[in-house]
Protein backbone atom coordinates (compact mmCIF):
# COMPACT_ATOMS: atom_id res chain seq x y z
CA UNK A 1 0.00 0.00 0.00
CA UNK A 2 1.44 3.35 -1.05
CA UNK A 3 0.11 5.42 1.84
CA UNK A 4 1.72 8.16 3.92
CA UNK A 5 0.67 10.32 6.82
CA UNK A 6 2.60 13.53 7.49
CA UNK A 7 2.16 15.98 10.35
CA UNK A 8 3.82 19.40 10.44
CA UNK A 9 3.43 21.87 13.28
CA UNK A 10 5.09 25.27 13.39
CA UNK A 11 4.27 28.57 15.06
CA UNK A 12 2.42 29.50 11.85
CA UNK A 13 0.59 26.33 10.79
CA UNK A 14 -0.59 22.93 11.97
CA UNK A 15 -1.11 20.48 9.11
CA UNK A 16 -1.90 16.78 8.95
CA UNK A 17 -2.16 15.01 5.61
CA UNK A 18 -2.96 11.40 4.79
CA UNK A 19 -2.32 10.39 1.18
CA UNK A 20 -3.16 7.12 -0.55
CA UNK A 21 -1.61 7.13 -4.03
CA UNK A 22 -3.65 4.09 -5.07
CA UNK A 23 -6.99 5.60 -4.15
CA UNK A 24 -10.22 6.44 -5.93
CA UNK A 25 -10.23 10.23 -5.62
CA UNK A 26 -11.76 10.59 -2.18
CA UNK A 27 -11.15 14.02 -0.68
CA UNK A 28 -11.78 15.31 2.82
CA UNK A 29 -10.45 18.55 4.23
CA UNK A 30 -10.83 20.85 7.19
CA UNK A 31 -9.11 24.07 6.19
CA UNK A 32 -9.62 27.83 6.23
CA UNK A 33 -9.05 28.83 2.58
CA UNK A 34 -12.03 27.96 0.40
CA UNK A 35 -10.47 28.47 -3.02
CA UNK A 36 -7.36 26.50 -2.07
CA UNK A 37 -9.56 23.67 -0.81
CA UNK A 38 -11.30 23.67 -4.20
CA UNK A 39 -7.91 23.38 -5.95
CA UNK A 40 -6.65 20.57 -3.71
CA UNK A 41 -9.82 18.64 -4.40
CA UNK A 42 -8.91 18.77 -8.11
CA UNK A 43 -5.64 16.96 -7.32
CA UNK A 44 -7.43 14.19 -5.43
CA UNK A 45 -10.35 13.71 -7.82
CA UNK A 46 -8.50 13.95 -11.12
CA UNK A 47 -5.40 12.10 -9.92
CA UNK A 48 -7.41 9.32 -8.21
CA UNK A 49 -5.58 9.96 -4.94
CA UNK A 50 -7.30 9.67 -1.58
CA UNK A 51 -6.35 12.82 0.29
CA UNK A 52 -7.40 13.75 3.81
CA UNK A 53 -6.26 17.10 5.22
CA UNK A 54 -6.61 18.95 8.50
CA UNK A 55 -5.12 22.41 8.20
CA UNK A 56 -5.00 25.43 10.46
CA UNK A 57 -2.84 28.45 9.79
CA UNK A 58 -2.26 32.10 10.52
CA UNK A 59 -4.68 33.28 7.85
CA UNK A 60 -5.26 36.38 9.97
CA UNK A 61 -1.84 37.41 8.59
CA UNK A 62 -2.45 36.11 5.05
CA UNK A 63 -2.66 32.77 3.25
CA UNK A 64 1.05 32.42 2.44
CA UNK A 65 2.23 30.20 5.29
CA UNK A 66 -0.81 27.94 5.04
CA UNK A 67 -0.51 27.40 1.28
CA UNK A 68 3.27 26.93 1.28
CA UNK A 69 3.29 24.58 4.27
CA UNK A 70 0.50 22.51 2.72
CA UNK A 71 2.72 22.14 -0.36
CA UNK A 72 5.58 21.01 1.88
CA UNK A 73 3.41 18.38 3.56
CA UNK A 74 1.89 17.06 0.32
CA UNK A 75 5.37 16.86 -1.23
CA UNK A 76 6.67 14.94 1.78
CA UNK A 77 3.66 12.61 1.67
CA UNK A 78 4.30 11.86 -2.00
CA UNK A 79 7.97 11.10 -1.33
CA UNK A 80 7.20 8.85 1.64
CA UNK A 81 4.35 6.98 -0.06
CA UNK A 82 6.51 6.26 -3.14
CA UNK A 83 9.47 5.04 -1.08
CA UNK A 84 12.21 3.74 -3.40
CA UNK A 85 10.02 4.44 -6.49
CA UNK A 86 10.42 0.90 -7.82
CA UNK A 87 8.14 0.18 -10.74
CA UNK A 88 6.79 3.71 -11.23
CA UNK A 89 6.61 5.20 -14.71
CA UNK A 90 8.52 8.21 -13.33
CA UNK A 91 7.36 10.59 -16.08
CA UNK A 92 3.92 12.07 -16.58
CA UNK A 93 2.43 14.82 -18.68
CA UNK A 94 -0.96 16.30 -19.34
CA UNK A 95 -2.58 19.08 -21.34
CA UNK A 96 -5.94 20.11 -19.91
CA UNK A 97 -8.55 22.36 -21.52
CA UNK A 98 -11.02 24.27 -19.38
CA UNK A 99 -13.27 26.55 -21.40
CA UNK A 100 -10.97 29.37 -22.61
CA UNK A 101 -7.86 27.87 -20.98
CA UNK A 102 -5.30 25.30 -22.05
CA UNK A 103 -2.70 24.30 -19.43
CA UNK A 104 0.27 21.94 -19.62
CA UNK A 105 2.06 20.02 -16.88
CA UNK A 106 5.03 17.66 -17.14
CA UNK A 107 6.62 15.76 -14.24
CA UNK A 108 9.76 13.69 -13.68
CA UNK A 109 10.20 11.93 -10.33
CA UNK A 110 13.95 12.25 -10.75
CA UNK A 111 14.80 12.96 -7.11
CA UNK A 112 16.03 16.37 -8.23
CA UNK A 113 13.61 19.20 -7.61
CA UNK A 114 13.07 21.93 -10.16
CA UNK A 115 10.08 24.12 -10.96
CA UNK A 116 9.37 26.02 -14.14
CA UNK A 117 6.09 27.89 -13.71
CA UNK A 118 4.86 29.99 -16.59
CA UNK A 119 1.38 31.41 -15.97
CA UNK A 120 0.17 34.94 -15.48
CA UNK A 121 -2.89 35.99 -13.50
CA UNK A 122 -4.65 39.31 -14.02
CA UNK A 123 -6.46 39.13 -10.66
CA UNK A 124 -4.30 39.33 -7.53
CA UNK A 125 -6.73 37.10 -5.61
CA UNK A 126 -9.16 34.26 -6.11
CA UNK A 127 -11.45 34.14 -3.11
CA UNK A 128 -9.22 34.61 -0.08
CA UNK A 129 -6.10 33.26 -1.81
CA UNK A 130 -3.45 35.36 -3.53
CA UNK A 131 -2.86 34.04 -7.04
CA UNK A 132 0.92 34.36 -6.58
CA UNK A 133 0.65 31.58 -3.97
CA UNK A 134 -0.19 29.03 -6.66
CA UNK A 135 3.43 29.09 -7.76
CA UNK A 136 4.58 28.92 -4.12
CA UNK A 137 2.47 25.81 -3.56
CA UNK A 138 3.98 23.99 -6.53
CA UNK A 139 7.51 25.10 -5.55
CA UNK A 140 7.00 23.53 -2.12
CA UNK A 141 5.60 20.30 -3.61
CA UNK A 142 8.47 20.05 -6.10
CA UNK A 143 11.16 20.66 -3.49
CA UNK A 144 9.76 18.20 -0.95
CA UNK A 145 8.74 15.43 -3.36
CA UNK A 146 11.99 15.68 -5.35
CA UNK A 147 10.27 16.22 -8.67
CA UNK A 148 11.15 18.11 -11.80
CA UNK A 149 7.93 20.01 -12.50
CA UNK A 150 7.02 22.14 -15.51
CA UNK A 151 3.73 24.05 -15.61
CA UNK A 152 2.79 26.29 -18.49
CA UNK A 153 -0.35 28.19 -19.40
CA UNK A 154 -0.69 27.80 -23.18
CA UNK A 155 -3.57 30.25 -23.46
CA UNK A 156 -6.59 31.59 -21.60
CA UNK A 157 -7.78 34.64 -19.69
CA UNK A 158 -10.22 33.61 -16.95
CA UNK A 159 -8.23 33.48 -13.72
CA UNK A 160 -10.36 30.82 -12.02
CA UNK A 161 -10.15 28.61 -15.11
CA UNK A 162 -6.37 29.13 -15.33
CA UNK A 163 -5.83 28.00 -11.76
CA UNK A 164 -8.20 25.05 -12.03
CA UNK A 165 -6.75 23.83 -15.33
CA UNK A 166 -3.23 24.00 -13.82
CA UNK A 167 -4.24 21.91 -10.80
CA UNK A 168 -6.08 19.39 -12.99
CA UNK A 169 -3.11 19.10 -15.36
CA UNK A 170 -0.85 18.52 -12.37
CA UNK A 171 -3.20 15.82 -11.06
CA UNK A 172 -3.30 13.94 -14.36
CA UNK A 173 0.48 14.18 -14.91
CA UNK A 174 1.11 13.06 -11.34
CA UNK A 175 -1.26 10.12 -11.71
CA UNK A 176 0.65 8.96 -14.79
CA UNK A 177 4.09 9.45 -13.22
CA UNK A 178 3.34 7.43 -10.07
CA UNK A 179 1.51 4.61 -11.83
CA UNK A 180 3.11 1.18 -11.78
CA UNK A 181 4.35 -0.38 -15.00
CA UNK A 182 5.04 -4.11 -14.56
CA UNK A 183 7.65 -3.99 -17.33
CA UNK A 184 9.92 -1.85 -15.16
CA UNK A 185 12.44 -3.87 -13.21
CA UNK A 186 13.58 -1.86 -10.20
CA UNK A 187 13.54 1.83 -11.08
CA UNK A 188 13.34 3.49 -14.49
CA UNK A 189 16.90 4.79 -14.64
CA UNK A 190 20.17 3.71 -16.26
CA UNK A 191 21.87 4.69 -12.98
CA UNK A 192 19.83 2.16 -11.02
CA UNK A 193 18.35 4.72 -8.64
CA UNK A 194 16.17 7.84 -8.73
Amino acid sequence: MRIAKIMRTTSETDITAKLNIDGTGEFEAEMPIGFFKHMLEQIARHGFFDLKLKITGDTNVDAHHTVEDTGIVIGQALARALGDKKGIRRYGSSIIPMDDVLALCAIDFSGRSYLHFEAQFTNPRLGEMDTELIREFFQAVSTNAGINLHIKLLHGTNNHHIAEAIFKAFAKALCEAVSIDTRIQGVLSTKGSI
